[in-house]
């Protein structure tokens, strides 16, 4: 793995004002991401995920903290900055066919980014298009079709190749894979995986499939309730999980072999999750935690390093 830092994620929070209060969507997250490599967010629906995705894209702003792209910080603020930002940086999205304008045909879809950014000419821009459908595994003649006469794997396969138009290093993949059949699922992971060799791209893959996680990401972060509970290599996690929500989480996660099915020991969860409006002190966790604590209900944990690239916000550990 690359040892250069891409991304830079420092006390991140963002914050909704709704009726009854303020809904911490994500509150204090920190992490980098290195050049060239998958880095796995994963963690129940509701835990902020895909909204720390959305900050990173600059979709949403965030309420606080520092975002620094290449060694510099992003200021949407500043004239221009989140136009240059989004020639680097690029998402596809979870729903295939919610994100593609259904009244524009699929070449206008790819081609959209490079017009807007004023790449290539009009002749380059349709050859670029052709190139972009077959290196997503599309064909020529796609390009004057609508998005309704696709697939679900299809349409996901546009939306790759729409990311990729204006040459981005960096795309955050927002569970890319959740809305397809299991038989396309693995379809578009690989091919994620061999446009990431061969363009040297960056990813910030989000999921729910442990596995798929595991498959793809060089290290993982494993999300609770807006919080960033652990974060470890891939290999690391798997093997040695220190917080007890990854535990549970990793319990669930069915094995192939039915007698091992079987006899593995699940962590069955208790308790309801906190609201994340009125979020109690202490630990995210420590209402459904079955090892927590005096202390884990008054002092929330610290997101700190026991063991070299591993790092877990636990009292317990």
């Amino acid at each position: 793995m690359n040892a250069e830092k891409l991304l830079e994620v420092s006390a991140l929070c963002k914050y909704f004002h709704v009726s009854g209060g303020t809904l911490k969507a994500v509150d204090d997250v920190s992490f980098d991401i290195f050049r060239g490599e998958t880095f796995g967010l994963v963690g129940e629906s509701g835990c902020g995920k895909s909204t720390l995705g959305r900050v990173l894209m600059g979709i949403y702003g965030a309420t606080k903290g520092k975002i620094l792209y290449g060694g510099a910080e992003l200021n949407p603020n500043r004239p221009g900055a989140r136009f240059r930002y989004a020639k680097k940086a690029q998402i596809i999205f979870q729903d295939p066919y919610a994100s593609l304008d259904p009244r524009m045909t699929v070449g206008s879809i790819i081609a959209e980014g490079m017009i807007i950014h004023g790449m290539y000419d009009a002749r380059r821009r349709t050859e670029r298009v052709t190139e972009l459908l077959e290196m997503v595994g599309l064909n020529r003649e796609h390009a004057n079709r609508f998005p309704h006469e696709f697939s679900g794997g299809q349409r996901q396969r546009i939306g790759i190749a729409r990311a990729l138009a204006i040459e981005p290093e960096f795309i955050v993949c927002d569970e890319p894979i959740s809305a397809l059949d299991v038989s396309i699922q693995s379809q578009i992971i690989n091919l994620l995986h061999d446009l990431q060799e061969r363009l040297n791209l960056t990813y910030l893959f989000i999921a729910h499939d442990l596995n798929v996680v595991k498959y793809i990401s060089s290290r993982i972060g494993v999300m609770y309730l807006g919080h960033l509970v652990e974060l470890a290599s891939s290999e690391e996690l798997y093997a040695r999980t220190l917080h007890p929500y990854s535990n549970a989480l990793l319990s669930a996660v069915p094995i192939p072999d039915p007698r091992a099915e079987r006899e593995k020991r699940r962590t069955i969860l208790t308790g309801d999750v906190p609201s994340p409006i009125h979020t109690p002190p202490g630990c995210p966790f420590a209402s459904r935690c079955p090892s927590a604590c005096g202390r884990c209900h008054a002092e929330k944990p610290d997101l700190r390093e026991v063991t070299p690239g591993h790092l877990v916000a636990c009292h317990l550990t």
